[in-house]
């Protein structure tokens, strides 16, 4: 288990410290507030291990969360279904997943509103080198010359149904290629990165729907795969990585959201300027991830990190349409009901 998978080392020393000098302060006072002027007495954050996520582990490495009139308390997961399970009591304060997980969050009534992007146009589509020899010569035809040659179907591995990888693939091959996701080929869900991963390196599925770092270690470990399409191409402005604000945070403590968000624009910022750092920084977060490779997937044109919500809202309702055509939500959402611009927008 990653030492990011809760509260990092570095956080834990400076508490050490911090508990220190809290009890000689003490031992001098008569009386302490219990939580800052926030109200709240922390902040609890869900993340995952991904670049679209890279503003968390910008946050965190840099003491930018240290600016913040309470303590940030980081739990990381594996895919953005399972913020959503665990998400079931709104005990989360800020969860920085995916935009189709948290349109699920809402639509469940949990009350939250996205407040920042994290990433635009971050999803590649990957698949065989063989696969794509087919693509260049047939284009959307490759995916019958494949079950013609091989007597199966084109088999994608990606995140869970109902992830932004998930929903993605299924407007590409539908809305993009006018197929049908549920004939002409086979989406199997098998997890998170990692699963993903695996599953390349090991042969077992021909392509994926996936986001950074993914594509970049599958380039440096020599596997036969390549970019068959990016999101940037044929979603430009797509929505993967967002922040969600519970609104005992976004409405009830206003100052506190604002600062956060602050915080999440100078992460941006760092990412955008000294992607050295950042690329660092990614990979103290997510196993198995060198620095030479996080550096490389930092050239990607998949981590465009953004935080001006404004930039992901006109394909966020085209997600809301699919996600709710889909059945992954009940009802469809609209950008009233899924954004808060004001908190970003008064940066």
């Amino acid at each position: 288990m990653s030492e990011h998978d809760g509260v990092s080392r570095r956080r834990y020393l400076q508490g050490i410290g911090a508990a220190a000098a809290g009890t000689a302060m003490l031992a001098g006072c008569s009386s302490v507030t219990g939580s800052g002027s926030s109200g709240l007495d922390e902040l609890d954050v869900a993340y995952m291990p991904i670049y679209p996520d890279m503003q968390y582990f910008v946050m965190e490495e840099e003491g930018y969360f240290d600016e913040l009139s309470v303590p940030v308390n980081g739990e990381q997961f594996p895919d953005g279904p399972s913020i959503v399970q665990a998400s079931a009591k709104g005990d989360f304060d800020v969860m920085m997943f995916g935009v189709v997980p948290a349109m699920i969050i809402m639509d469940k009534g949990i009350p939250s509103k996205i407040t920042a992007a994290n990433i635009e146009d971050a999803m590649q589509i990957l698949a065989t080198d063989e696969f794509a020899g087919l693509w260049e010569e047939h284009g959307k035809d490759a995916f019958a010359e494949f079950e013609a040659q091989t007597g199966r179907k084109f088999t994608f591995g990606t995140f869970p149904p109902g992830s932004v990888p998930d929903i993605l693939l299924r407007y590409w091959i539908d809305q993009t290629l006018g197929l049908d996701p549920e004939s002409d080929v086979d989406i199997r869900g098998l997890g998170g990165a990692t699963a993903v991963q695996q599953a390349l390196l090991a042969g077992e599925v021909d392509g994926t729907s996936i986001m950074e770092p993914v594509p970049t270690i599958i380039e440096a470990e020599g596997a036969p795969f390549q970019s068959v399409a990016w999101a940037g191409d044929f979603m430009p402005g797509q929505p993967a990585a967002v922040t969600l604000m519970h609104d005992r945070l976004r409405e009830d403590n206003r100052d506190l959201a604002t600062e956060f968000v602050r915080q999440h624009q100078r992460a941006t910022t760092l990412a955008t300027d000294d992607p050295d750092t950042a690329a660092s920084h990614a990979a103290s977060f997510i196993d198995s991830l060198d620095q030479s490779t996080a550096r490389a997937a930092m050239d990607s044109p998949a981590s465009a990190f953004v935080t001006d919500p404004h930039a992901i809202e006109g394909q966020a309702v085209t997600f809301s349409e699919y996600a709710s055509r889909l059945g992954k939500t009940d009802a469809q959402l609209s950008k009233s009901e899924m954004f808060d611009f004001g908190v970003y927008d008064s940066l």
